[in-house]
């Protein structure tokens, strides 16, 4: 990847396993880039669904996208604590200030008490047959889905309390030098 700059502006798209666009925000501004993952912040920021329909996030989020792991993790911030909501998806790539990423449908919502709940497993099954995943992705996304419940479990990586308060503040601190 080139040299990125924190507090550059990119934008996001997620595509499904056939290729097809799924969803893009329209603002992640870069906060950490290291040899794992990256981290981006935005706020109330424009979503695009694959229909035409927009609307816009309700809360600061702070997303970690990673190299060579097979998810993506956003931190919600609401007023009653984080939530997370994590993507099971392919490792990103970025092209022309674009992140990019095949999103695999199932879910994992993780709420401030530690609570956790698997999302999406309906969906995750009819795409899987629909698109022809095949054994080895199917293997590699449920081994990560396991992976990422563990890290909640054990408030680790992402879900590391105090962790998206202090991507956030840095978020804010990007967007005061921008204006």
């Amino acid at each position: 990847m080139k040299n990125n700059k924190i507090g550059e502006r990119y934008i996001i798209h997620s595509y499904k396993h056939d290729g097809s666009i799924h969803r893009s925000w329209d603002e992640a501004v870069l906060l950490e880039d290291n040899d794992s993952f990256m981290v981006f912040g935005n706020d109330k920021t424009k979503v695009t669904e694959s229909d035409g329909r927009t609307w816009k996030t309700k809360e600061p989020a702070i997303m970690y996208f990673f190299k060579d792991n097979w998810y993506n993790v956003i931190g919600q911030c609401k007023k009653d604590g984080i939530y997370y909501y994590c993507n099971i998806a392919s490792p990103f790539v970025i092209d022309e200030q674009t992140i990019k990423y095949i999103d695999y449908d199932l879910d994992l919502r993780v709420f401030p008490d530690g609570a956790f709940k698997v999302l999406d497993r309906g969906e995750y099954n009819y795409h899987k047959n629909k698109m022809n995943y095949s054994k080895e992705i199917d293997k590699v996304l449920k081994f990560e889905l396991s992976n990422l419940i563990e890290m909640a479990r054990g408030r680790t990586g992402p879900f590391t309390v105090g962790k998206v308060e202090e991507y956030y503040h840095l978020y804010k601190e990007c967007k005061i030098q921008k204006q």
